[in-house]
């Protein structure tokens, strides 16, 4: 079995500012990248306890130079950068049998998390068929369409409970709640640790349980900050200016649809 991991910054245990997320501000950030590296870990330790022998990590925050390889069991393969291809924070994903998420959280405009937002800090929200959408919602079928399970993922409560709803088999691990603009943790040991039950669980289960079906057809919708950017989504070939700072796109494909967020939102 090949176990495909995607990880963000956001959801992971104990973070509340966006300095914790930027690896500019070394002296805030360092100790979250490490926890980050940390909760990847341990659900690449538990995939190892379960017989996974190839583990695919796919480093999806920021500029995608997060994580610390050598802090990662060596049977991992890491993808740090961005390779340019409109699967993002999945790429990788079609190489491998299963999915999981760490470190994941809740969508723009949303109050589960400090740090809420989807892709960026450009748009005000992003909806998919009519619900503000999450990075989790948006790789949750990106992994679909590829015909792969998401079995597991862990970041703040919010997100996880959404992920449950969209996969209710899955194994969903909170170690961060959101309150206002602050966060409620997790010891991030303790983190560590459920983390790795977590996966063990994920895993012995029946992954084939966590494959979503697509919907039919998409309707993509970003509203951005600044009318600009709306100005300029615009001109993708097949969109939709709204309004001012709306954009929509709609699509039968879901290639198509993060093929547009790729060009519009990213």
């Amino acid at each position: 079995m090949k176990l495909f991991i995607s990880s963000d910054i956001e959801g992971t245990c104990g973070i509340c500012d966006w300095d914790e997320s930027r690896p500019a501000e070394q002296a805030f950030y360092a100790p979250f990248a490490e926890q980050m590296t940390r909760e990847v870990a341990s659900a690449c330790k538990a995939a190892e306890d379960s017989g996974v022998s190839d583990i695919f990590i796919k480093d999806a925050h920021g500029k995608a130079r997060n994580l610390r390889l050598k802090d990662l069991p060596r049977s991992v393969r890491l993808l740090r950068g961005w390779d340019y291809r409109p699967c993002k924070m999945m790429a990788g994903v079609e190489e491998c049998d299963a999915a999981a998420m760490t470190g994941y959280h809740s969508a723009a405009f949303s109050m589960g998390n400090p740090l809420s937002h989807t892709n960026n800090l450009r748009n005000q929200w992003v909806k998919l068929n009519g619900e503000y959408a999450s990075e989790f919602l948006v790789n949750c079928y990106t992994a679909a369409y590829y015909g792969k399970p998401v079995i597991f993922v862990s970041g703040d409560e919010a997100l996880c409970e959404q992920a449950k709803s969209i996969v209710p088999a899955i194994t969903a691990v909170p170690v961060v709640q959101g309150r206002g603009a602050g966060s409620l943790s997790i010891h991030p040991d303790l983190a560590v640790e459920r983390i790795y039950e977590g996966m063990k669980k994920a895993l012995a289960g029946d992954i084939g349980k966590c494959l979503i079906e697509l919907p039919r057809h998409f309707t993509a919708e970003i509203q951005f900050k600044e009318a600009v950017d709306a100005a300029k989504g615009g001109y993708y070939p097949g969109a939709e200016r709204v309004d001012t700072k709306t954009v929509r796109f709609e699509s039968g494909d879901w290639y198509e649809i993060i093929r547009f967020m790729f060009f519009v939102l990213d």
